[in-house]
This record gives C-alpha cells, structure tokens and sequence, in this order.
C-alpha cells in the first residue's frame, strides 16, 4: 500500500557498464584489434539492469509524487518552476545507450486526478548484440480521472542489435492515456543500414483489467531481405505506433484523419475496442518527428490543458 507521503529511493551501486565501450561494438575498421573472445556471449560481459518506478497522486495544488524509484542506470528527473505543479517526468539513461543482455523496466501509475507528461532526455540507442537480445519493459497504470501520456524520443537502432521492447497499459473507465513508441532503422545521415539482428515490439492494453487490443512487430535476421519491400516497409525507415484510450474517441478519429494527408509520411489511424491506434512510417526520422509534433499539436487543440502535447525535451 503506497503511504500518504512523499519518498524517494535511490540506488547508489556504480554503473555496471561504461557507455563508451559499446563504440568497440560498431568498430568497421579491417585490422582492428577485437574486443571479443572467440565465443564469447553477451551475458559473459557486464550489462545493465536498471529500473524506473513513479507513483502520482492529486492534490489541491496540482499533481504530487507519492513515491519514486530509481535504479542505475534509470534515472528520473521532475523540470518544474519551484513550488509549482509536477507536470512532466523526464527518464535517462546514464548508461550511453542499450546492448545486447540489458534490461530496463519502467513503471509509471497515475491515480485518480493526477497528470503526468513522461518522456525522455534523449533518443535511445540500441547497440549491436553478441547473441542475447535487450529486454524493455514499460507498465503504464492510469486510474479513474487521471491523465497520463507516454512520450519517449526515438529508438535508433544499430546493425546486428537485439531488442525484445514490451508495452503494458492498464486504463480504468474515465481514465485518458496517450502513448507512442518509435523505432530508426540506422541513421540515415551516416548511411546506415540494418540488415540483420531482431525486434519484437509488443503491446498490451486492457481496461478495467480486460484485455482490449494486443499487437506484436516482429522481425529476426532472415526477414530483413524482405523488410524493405513494398508490401512491408518499402523505403521507410522510421515507424511509430501511438496508442489512445479516452473520451470521444469518433472526434478523436476524425481530427487525425483530417490531417493525415497532409503529413510527410505515411499514417492511418483506426479505433479497436475502444482504442485508437494511429501507425506512421516515413523515410527519415525527421520526417517522422515533424509528423509526430503535428499530430500531438493536434491533440492539444482538441483536448486543451493536460498532458497531451509535445514535450519540452523534444525540443531541446
């Protein structure tokens, strides 16, 4: 049972593993000398097991934290005028990025009459894996009344990376909650190109503890020849889901139908069970991003005050 005041809890133990050691795993350089031993496994290598937890409640001066987590390399930050309202949560990972063999868990629980913008500092980079994928997972809780919106910045993810990413959402009735997740093929500056390693990206919403709407993306090592065909990803390299449960949902539908045409990447959007899921894929991530701002201007002109626009650090 979550105690009426307020906590915080931090893990002191040292980093498990120095980020910049993970630029020996792109090294492309003939010659170099090898970082590895012949055989070598990812769990035979130090890897990081972090975990964010927050708790949010509802006062007579806005919303408070109630309790929060954190373990390295997780670490939650709160940017707020002194003496102000929490609006937003903003999650890092000191680490320098994500290899193969990491694990990562998030939490976030908004109770009744909180509201809470969750992002993070920075694009996440997943690194080449030995043989064992990166495992995240995110929990996102929101309870009667409350409003909560899961905005993370993109996934890039490197040639021969591993990431196994799942998404739970638990939404009560009257509850509003606004999450996207993004993934980068590679950067497309650099010219790079993903051609094998695997994802499986899953989500899981329910209401009222019903399962309501599941999806899985899953790619391994030999469907990467036909990724990029018309039929699946074509020349895109960047693609989004955004997933929305709340009040009036046909309005909701329409206003992201309406502009839709008139983003620089591909979107349809959808209502299943009561969710709205609304997919984008575009060639270049900064295409995406500019449609991603549009879309969540969007919700802020529709829903007005809350949670649901574009965060601060998107524009850092």
């Amino acid at each position: 049972m979550i105690g009426i005041c307020n906590s915080a809890r931090l893990d002191r133990n040292p980093l498990q593993r120095a980020g910049f050691a993970q630029a020996v795993l792109e090294s492309s350089t003939p010659g170099a000398p090898s970082f590895f031993q012949e055989g070598m496994k990812d769990r035979d290598l130090q890897r990081a097991d972090g975990s964010g937890r927050i708790v949010l409640g509802c006062s007579e001066q806005g919303t408070r934290i109630i309790d929060a987590f954190q373990k390295s390399p997780v670490r939650i930050m709160f940017p707020r005028v002194t003496g102000g309202p929490v609006e937003e949560a903003v999650l890092i990972n000191t680490g320098g990025g994500i290899a193969g063999g990491d694990r990562l868990e998030y939490s976030v629980t908004a109770l009744e009459g909180a509201s809470i913008a969750v992002t993070a500092q920075a694009a996440e980079k997943v690194y080449r894996a030995l043989d064992a994928p990166a495992r995240i997972k995110t929990r996102l809780k929101v309870a009667e009344r409350a409003k909560l919106s899961w905005l993370p910045q993109e996934t890039i993810l490197f040639n021969t990376a591993r990431i196994c990413r799942n998404t739970e959402i638990e939404a009560s009735s009257g509850a509003e909650v606004l999450a996207v997740e993004w993934i980068v093929l590679g950067r497309s500056a650099y010219g790079e190109q993903m051609v094998n390693g695997q994802i499986t990206d899953s989500w899981r919403v329910k209401k009222d503890g019903r399962l309501i709407w599941a999806d899985s993306f899953h790619c391994v090592d030999e469907t990467y020849p036909h990724l990029y065909k018309k039929a699946l990803l074509s020349h895109c390299k960047a693609i989004a889901t955004l997933v929305y449960f709340g009040h009036d949902l046909d309005d909701r539908l329409e206003s992201i139908r309406s502009i839709a045409p008139s983003l620089e990447c591909c979107c349809g959007a959808t209502l299943v069970s009561g969710v709205m899921i609304v997919r984008f894929a575009a060639e270049a991530a900064f295409a995406l991003r500019l449609a991603l701002h549009r879309v969540l201007q969007q919700f802020r002109l529709d829903l007005g005050p809350g949670p649901f626009g574009v965060p601060k650090m998107w524009s850092c």
